[in-house]
């Protein structure tokens, strides 16, 4: 009899001692159980002013990790300064965490601990691991949650991240390659600057034209992600299963004809000594074309601003769209950049907050303002009517060049991108093979055979880890 007593009793002193618990809990101003606030010390225990109703009206929080750095670091705690401004329930913390790889890797020790972000920005060939670290809630439920209404948006922006019909992140800053060229060295060889090369073809015979007087016709720098580029321009996928969006990816086909077809048109222009090889860093050939040393060059829309402003009263730099090869297949180009993404380990206040703040970051004010800030494109069609980017495209109409091109782009699976948790390695293991090709140390299809071989190693290792 008396055991069921103290039985009883102690059941009793859970259930209270359980009830205690969660109210303390839940005093946090992000009530998340696990970034609890410190409980109240003894002297302010009695203090009437602090109670739970006065507590819950403290601003939920918002971590957002992000890799922008210098001017554009600047650009995005403009950001996070305005909207705090304007809300003051939530308040969101930006903070820098290096380049897109090392906020990744933090990101990940981070995951069991709950001392990650709310909000973090991952470039966008990180979106596979993102998906399939399952870290995350996907931004369609926020979306399907309100209606929230996205075709102000750009949809071929929106394609890259969508996956299976279903929005995972939300784009940020968005870029595409394009051809930049010396407009005073193409009148000076006789080429017409109004009418820039668009395939392969003609950019060799503008490059031919271009070299003369210690002055090469270009300089294209070696970066995968101008392969992935000429594969999409050419409606080529780069690797298989619908590049990796009907299903995962399970082999590389870099060494297919586009792929083949591109190394080799590079490996000519070097041959002919019409072209210069600078290596990997896109600086560096961006330095020798604004030195007049090259007379096109590569390089993001993101780079826009800067080389105008770099060549003034130099030369007149002019763009065009990103060359393919003559009959080619319809494409067009894949954005790069970065997206926005909720991880999934936070309350839902934190959660619901971090979609606000996405929100404002979509708004056409707040893409204008970012677009005139950063270069990048806005995300947001009514960005462009926006008196601030109406008088930025007057003073920078290369800029047109890449809304075209945007625009122009035909959304496919090439052009939506390829998908693959090895997207990182994948790349240096391209720059490696043109190397390889460039200095004649292996022949194309052998260069191209052999990443292919190394890529689709990876991937296979990559899908055993995840399934």
């Amino acid at each position: 009899m008396k055991a069921n007593r103290l039985k009883t009793v102690m059941l009793m002193m859970t259930a209270i001692l359980m009830v205690f618990l969660a109210a303390c809990g839940n005093q946090g101003s992000g009530g998340d159980a696990g970034n609890e606030e410190p409980r109240q010390s003894e002297a302010t225990a009695g203090n009437d002013k602090e109670t739970p109703t006065s507590a819950a009206k403290e601003p939920v929080k918002v971590v957002w990790w992000h890799s922008m750095g210098g001017e554009l670091g600047k650009a995005v705690t403009q950001l996070a300064a305005d909207f705090n401004a304007a809300h003051p329930d939530i308040q969101v913390e930006e903070v820098f965490q290096g380049t897109y790889d090392e906020s990744l890797n933090k990101m990940k020790a981070s995951m069991d601990s709950k001392s990650g972000p709310t909000l973090i920005q991952v470039y966008e060939i990180g979106s596979k691991f993102m998906i399939d670290s399952k870290a995350v809630t996907p931004v369609q439920n926020f979306i399907d949650a309100e209606s929230y209404d996205l075709s102000n948006l750009e949809e071929n922006i929106l394609g890259y991240y969508r996956f299976d019909d279903k929005l995972y992140s939300m784009p940020f800053n968005t870029s595409n390659p394009i051809l930049y060229y010396n407009k005073d060295m193409f009148k000076a060889a006789g080429l017409d600057p109004e009418n820039p090369p668009t395939t392969y073809e003609e950019v060799t015979n503008a490059a031919k034209a271009l070299t003369k007087d210690g002055q090469s016709g270009a300089a294209f720098a070696i970066y995968g992600w101008f392969m992935e580029q000429f594969f999409a321009n050419q409606g080529a996928e780069y690797v298989n299963n619908g590049n990796g969006r009907a299903s995962s990816a399970t082999e590389s086909q870099l060494n297919g004809e586009a792929g083949i077809q591109t190394i080799d048109w590079l490996k000519s222009l070097l041959d002919e000594k019409i072209a210069l090889n600078l290596g990997r860093k896109t600086d560096d050939t961006k330095k020798a074309f604004l030195a007049g040393q090259a007379g096109m060059t590569l390089d993001s829309t993101g780079s826009l601003r800067g080389i105008v402003d770099g060549a003034k009263g130099k030369f007149e730099v002019g763009t065009a769209f990103l060359p393919k090869p003559a009959g080619g297949a319809d494409g067009g180009v894949i954005v790069g950049g970065a997206s926005l993404w909720v991880l999934n380990n936070k309350s839902e206040a934190e959660q619901q907050a971090a979609w606000e703040f996405i929100k404002y970051l979509a708004e056409p004010a707040t893409q204008a303002k970012w677009h005139i800030a950063t270069g990048y494109f806005p995300i947001n069609k009514l960005a462009y009517d926006e008196q601030i980017v109406k008088d930025n495209l007057a003073q920078y109409p290369q800029f047109q060049t890449a809304i075209d091109q945007l625009h122009a782009t035909k959304l496919s699976p090439a052009t939506q991108g390829a998908v693959m948790g090895v997207f990182p390695e994948a790349r240096q293991i391209v720059e490696g093979a043109m190397e390889e090709v460039f200095t004649g140390a292996k022949d194309s299809k052998t260069a191209l055979d052999d990443a292919a071989g190394a890529i689709t190693d990876k991937i296979a290792t990559y899908n055993k880890t995840v399934q």
